[in-house]
């Protein structure tokens, strides 16, 4: 814990000296906008890190970085495919008591968003299609030992810089080791965010998970907020939050964890 704490100090410290100079323009609001849609048609790449405590017998904590990908194609005048990943590295101990220390890779989540290339007449922005689970994990208590299938959903609306809206998924096992749990289980991402001018987002959502298989939820509840900077002339968003373990399973993470956000953006040529 101690040792995190540090590291996001030095984040801390080196997000508000790298965003002080930088000068906010238009475009960067923009950005931030479209970073604030889960489907736009911007090539992004979050490195996310998370920080969870409370495991086991109250003492375990998680370390997760989430390499999360988002490519967007056009496949039509009329209609996109964005694919979105999941890559978890993880570090952690004792979430299970006596458990020790694992670290290595976690199980990847791979989506599909067929979506209309505009908004709906009333401005809606959604998308559908499939979603996988593939059982990438480096060690047995990082990985379900499943392959899954299932869909996800999105819709959104954006208006004079607020942004509110849904993401969803549902993810059945299809095959894997036998002797694992089944995998049955559902996402949702409600969220609401606000854009200013000068291209800062606040964002508060949750990301609940519920399994059917042992009716439990996981509910944490998050506060960030993000700056789109240039660095070197790229457009970079960095973003710090804090979030609230609302509900979980009896040995899972409790109050308070942390976010740590770099963002680089691609943005279409124009």
């Amino acid at each position: 814990m101690a040792g995190y704490l540090t590291s996001l100090r030095y984040l801390a410290t080196a997000t508000v000296f790298l965003a002080l100079p930088q000068a906010a323009f238009a475009d960067d609001a923009d950005l931030a906008k479209q970073l604030s849609n889960p489907i736009s048609s911007l090539i992004s790449v979050p490195f996310q890190l998370n920080y969870n405590s409370g495991y086991g017998d109250g003492s375990g904590n998680q370390t997760v970085l989430n390499i999360q990908p988002v490519i967007p194609f056009k496949l039509n005048a009329d209609w996109n495919l964005i694919s979105r990943t999941i890559v978890p590295i993880v570090n952690q101990t004792d979430i299970l008591p006596g458990s020790g220390t694992q670290s290595g890779l976690g199980d990847t989540t791979q989506s599909f968003f067929f979506s209309p290339a505009k908004p709906t007449a009333g401005g809606l922005i959604w998308g559908v299609g499939p979603a996988f689970l593939l059982p990438t994990g480096s060690d047995p208590l990082l990985t379900s030992g499943k392959w899954g299938a299932g869909f996800t959903a999105v819709g959104l609306k954006q208006s004079k810089g607020w942004t509110v809206g849904m993401l969803m998924n549902h993810i059945w096992s299809v095959a894997g080791d036998a002797d694992r749990a089944d995998v049955n289980s559902s996402y949702f991402q409600p969220f609401l965010s606000y854009t200013t001018p000068k291209a800062t987002s606040y964002t508060l959502n949750t990301e609940s998970t519920n399994n059917w298989e042992s009716d439990t939820w996981s509910v944490p509840i998050n506060f960030t907020v993000g700056q789109v900077v240039k660095l070197q002339g790229k457009p970079v968003s960095i973003t710090l939050g804090v979030r609230y373990w609302a509900t979980g399973p009896e040995t899972g993470p409790q109050g308070w964890g942390g976010r740590f956000v770099v963002t680089y953006l691609f943005p279409a040529a124009k």
